[in-house]
């Protein structure tokens, strides 16, 4: 069974953090793509670079006379340490060079023109590997141009490259993020709207509407074979439906044959008590079968086309009914704000469910006191007694079909059942208040 507590998933924070997750795993390896492409391709020195450029402004100084020279600064020697085939070339713009570790033989040859070079990528030399680049550097000193190399680490270099790159992609990833989380409440709204109307139409659906079905134009294909599915249901359903329906008014329309030949040889004993009492077993059989067709009835015409009387209609039921009320021991009365109340309606299936009404209070309202009918100019319609009333914990149960209070009372349970459905079929409501002073029973139409 289904754990009605735990609460669905959102679509749009589901969405909204895979879709984020995909965005940030594409930018992630787009931008390390781009350092490795880097790193390998565009620029194998650029963590060089870096360590160089810091190291550079503090070993070049001139000497006495004037000229540039490589001081052996700490820095430089801790450089050299972990980079042991560090090489520079280092030319100022009047012309002068000083080159430090062991510049390659390929290479040596264009420290002349290092000064002439705002920056170069050299590789490719012929019988070397070696791999060099010019950049210009900013030193106390002013301006110089470095061509440079020795070991080149790859990851160091992938990780200068990443760093170099953070003001795109940290840009990037700061707009785009919110922006997802914007934007996919928005589309999943739009995706879904289809969604939203078919859940509604679904809520509206009523037993006395059995040929509505869901539409499923406007649904996301994903989703249309949930609907397709559910509108097989509802035709299942249906067919099941109006075989019980079927059964029950075949069963009722039959039961009445055998139920008039038992009245009719009862009738013919002699007097007694037997006699009596049978009679009393058969009237109740042959009402327990006329509700049941009431009841198929009432459930299956939903017509209100007619222009019904109420005042009228509740008037006729009360006079009907009052020699039996008198009978059981009550008063009866009616009462009508207005002289005349016009509602759409079945005329026959109202007066039966007031009719059930008043015969419930006869039958429920301990045979004394007062039964009153009141039609009100908002279209109520109130049955009172003023009998022991009912139990609260039995008030909303007494509506459901062969449900009886007392397990030995007489009736069928069908009674209250019936005024229900009527109503329901007049796009009305029924309520019940009880209390030991009395029940009262208001149709609202």
């Amino acid at each position: 069974m289904a754990d009605t507590n735990t609460p669905n998933p959102s679509l749009w924070w589901k969405l909204s953090w895979q879709l984020s997750l995909v965005f940030v795993a594409v930018v992630t390896v787009v931008i390390v793509g781009l350092s490795a492409y880097g790193a390998v391709i565009l620029s194998p020195n650029v963590a060089l670079e870096d360590k160089l450029a810091t190291a550079l402004d503090e070993a070049l100084t001139r000497d006495p006379g004037g000229r540039i020279v490589v001081g052996d600064t700490p820095r430089l020697q801790a450089f050299k340490t972990e980079n042991d085939r560090l090489w520079f070339v280092a030319a100022t713009s009047d012309g002068e060079v000083v080159t430090y570790g062991a510049v390659p033989a390929q290479y040596a040859g264009l420290a002349p023109y290092v000064r002439l070079m705002k920056d170069a990528d050299i590789r490719g030399a012929k019988d070397t590997q070696e791999t060099a680049s010019i950049d210009g550097f900013k030193t106390s000193l002013g301006e110089v141009r470095v061509m440079y190399g020795g070991n080149t680490d790859t990851t160091d270099n992938m990780l200068t490259m990443l760093r170099k790159l953070y003001p795109i992609y940290v840009p990037l990833l700061a707009i785009s993020l919110p922006s997802v989380f914007f934007t996919i409440p928005r589309v999943v709204r739009r995706g879904l709207a289809g969604v939203r109307e078919v859940a509604r139409e679904a809520s509206e659906i009523e037993p006395r509407r059995q040929e509505v079905r869901l539409r499923t134009k406007g649904i996301p294909k994903e989703i249309a074979p949930l609907v397709v599915a559910f509108n097989g249901v509802l035709d299942r359903l249906e067919r099941e439906f109006r075989k019980r329906q079927r059964f029950l008014i075949d069963a009722a329309h039959e039961l009445r044959t055998p139920i008039a030949i038992m009245q009719t040889r009862i009738e013919g004993m002699a007097d007694g008590p037997d006699r009596e009492r049978l009679l009393r077993d058969v009237a109740r059989l042959g009402a327990t079968a006329e509700q049941l067709l009431d009841f198929e009835r009432n459930d299956q015409a939903t017509d209100r086309q007619d222009t019904v009387d109420l005042v009228d209609v509740a008037r006729n039921a009360v006079a009907d009914l009052a020699p039996l009320a008198i009978a059981a021991g009550y008063e009866i009365a009616f009462r009508n704000g207005p002289d005349r109340l016009e509602r759409p309606g079945n005329r026959f299936a109202l007066s039966g469910a007031i009719g059930n009404l008043v015969r419930n209070a006869i039958d429920h309202g301990g045979n004394a006191g007062m039964i009153s009918v009141s039609v009100a100019a908002d279209g109520e319609i109130a049955v009172a007694d003023e009998g022991p009333g009912i139990p609260a914990e039995h008030l909303e149960l007494v509506f459901e079909p062969f449900y009886r209070v007392a397990p030995r009372s007489e009736g069928a349970g069908l009674g209250l059942s019936l005024v229900r459905q009527v109503v329901a079929n007049h796009g009305g409501e029924v309520t019940m208040e009880s209390g030991s002073s009395g029940t009262t029973v208001r149709i609202r139409l």
